[in-house]
């Protein structure tokens, strides 16, 4: 990264909350990647826009970092921008029968305060680990549900640095997909639609959620979740069980014994022995079912 953008994007921020050389691997769920060139942490919009402004202008390399729940950062770092969204961004309010939410609350969190106010249609969410910014961008989901059943409308602040606000046919919601996957946009405000229910019937569904997840799913390791979307008409999971690669191994990454949908960080793995695993799995159950994987998880920085 350029010296001059260094300390210009300082200059902006007035030196607030901006630092070289941070290490992503204590901001990823995978526990594993490089340096960020510069790590900054904007607290509110004004600071956003004027941050924004200038890496549109001078095409800095940036990406906004959620939770890092569904992101497989290259060890060799990312020379770019990372942007972790702070202050302002973590506010959540309940009014009715909607919750409005910033980017940076945790996606659990907003489960809890519906679960609170007696609010369902949010259970399905309960235990993905992501933000509400990151889970909009995925439109994240589990157990037949998903972010474009529950979501009103988003905030979001566009390429020409203006905060515009998008109704749900304008996310363009798809598996695992939105239009934040096409354009230049930042997720900044969720507002959720839900229904009055039961605190009971909504609190029991969402420990049922919990612990299947904890039954299933290998979340004792580091892990970015589901590795694969599930290919049309069948299951990640199971094909890769069908082609013998349960608990794969390359160097201190593999696949799951418990849940074959999951690549984990078992023994202190790096990116690239993450990397090779899914790319390995990818080939072999082509291979053998001539279907391609497509991964979920979202790579950062330079691979081999």
């Amino acid at each position: 990264m350029k010296q001059e953008h260094v300390i210009k994007i300082k200059e902006i921020m007035n030196h607030k909350s901006v630092q070289e050389t941070v290490y992503l691997k204590d901001h990823t769920t995978f526990r594993v990647g490089g340096p960020a060139s510069l790590f900054v942490e904007a607290d509110n919009i004004d600071e956003l826009k004027a941050l924004m402004s200038y890496i549109y202008e001078e095409e800095v390399p940036y990406f906004i970092l959620g939770n890092g729940s569904n992101l497989l950062v290259s060890d060799r770092g990312f020379d770019g921008v990372v942007i972790k969204l702070t202050g302002d961004f973590t506010g959540l309010t309940v009014e009715d029968n909607e919750i409005t939410a910033y980017a940076s609350v945790p996606l659990s969190k907003v489960c809890l305060e519906a679960s609170n106010n007696s609010l369902t249609g949010l259970e399905f969410a309960y235990g993905i680990p992501g933000s509400v910014g990151g889970a909009m961008v995925m439109n994240a989901g589990a157990y037949d549900g998903e972010m474009s059943f529950v979501v009103k409308t988003v905030d979001v602040l566009t390429e020409d640095c203006e905060v515009k606000t998008l109704t749900k046919e304008e996310l363009e919601f798809g598996y695992r997909t939105s239009i934040f996957k096409k354009e230049n946009l930042i997720a900044l405000k969720t507002v959720f639609s839900l229904k009055k229910g039961s605190f009971e019937d909504i609190n029991a569904k969402m420990q049922d959620f919990l612990e299947r997840r904890r039954s299933k799913q290998p979340l004792e390791f580091p892990s970015a979740g589901s590795t694969f979307k599930r290919p049309e008409g069948n299951f990640a999971g199971k094909l890769i069980m069908e082609a013998g690669l349960s608990g794969y191994r390359v160097g201190g990454a593999s696949v799951s014994v418990k849940h074959c949908g999951f690549v984990v960080n078992d023994k202190n793995g790096t990116a690239d022995d993450i990397n090779k695993v899914i790319k390995d799995v990818q080939a072999e159950v082509k291979r053998q079912t001539d279907i391609m994987l497509e991964p979920e998880v979202i790579r950062v920085g330079l691979f081999d």
